[in-house]
């Protein structure tokens, strides 16, 4: 696999670690990295009618899948990620009318019942928001109108604009989920600070500190490190625009 990356299509990756516009830190556990470049992939496989050969599969440090070099007849060259089967020589096509080939961007309302794809526009022309994690698939379950239902690896139902785009295929890199990380420095150069117990603090720094020897969290709940109860607290943000699209909810 090649490790090189074209430096027309990278850009820095500003190290925030965990830090808000104040400087004050927002987000826990997140540190000093490894300087990183972000690879701009194509998301909108906007190159209609026009196709593309793979000219090489690199490593991406920001995501869990891999990127593929693609070269155009005009000489443009873009990346974009990659699903299983695709490999070095082989020729991708964004259209409406392309096969139904590994790497191939088609409309949602061209692409067969029980297909597996990935990389799936919530809103056309927007670019490709879900399905984009290594080993991830969906799969089309049906076709009505100008609408799409889509299985979700979740397992709940959604329902997509017929010209949204798709990717045919799963994404590549399946055994990524199964990755051990092997050594706690390892841990620091993707940015991941230690997380310490609460029981395991000082009292002035946790509600959960103090005691003698080994200690329980106490009564009478959970508490986060600011004193908020967490046992029972609901997580989740509120409804998003595009929940009205599920037809049916995850397990």
């Amino acid at each position: 696999m090649q490790r090189e990356f074209i430096k027309s299509l990278t850009i820095i990756l500003p190290k925030r670690s965990g830090r808000d516009t104040a400087g004050h830190v927002s987000v826990r556990h997140q540190g000093g990295r490894h300087k990183r470049y972000y690879r701009l992939i194509d998301w909108k496989r906007d190159k209609i009618g026009i196709p593309g050969r793979v000219v090489a599969i690199e490593y991406d440090p920001n995501r869990s899948a891999d990127i593929a070099l693609i070269q155009y007849p005009d000489g443009e060259k873009r990346y974009m990620s990659v699903p299983v089967g695709l490999a070095v020589g082989q020729q991708i096509l964004s259209s409406d009318t392309a096969d139904i080939k590994a790497g191939n961007s088609l409309p949602l309302g061209a692409i067969p019942i029980g297909t597996m794809i990935h990389n799936i526009e919530i809103t056309p022309g927007r670019g490709a928001q879900m399905i984009r994690s290594a080993g991830t698939t969906a799969m089309v379950l049906a076709r009505e109108g100008n609408s799409v239902q889509v299985k979700l690896p979740s397992g709940e139902v959604r329902i997509f604009s017929a010209l949204s785009r798709a990717t045919i295929g799963q994404l590549g890199n399946v055994d990524w989920k199964n990755r051990v990380i092997g050594k706690a420095g390892r841990s620091r150069h993707m940015g991941i600070r230690p997380t310490v117990r609460g029981v395991a603090q000082n009292p002035r720094s946790h509600p959960h500190g103090g005691g003698e020897g080994r200690s329980g969290i106490g009564m009478p709940s959970p508490k986060s490190p600011w004193g908020k109860p967490t046992l029972g607290k609901k997580t989740r943000k509120r409804r998003k625009y595009s929940d009205k699209r599920i037809l049916q909810r995850k397990k």
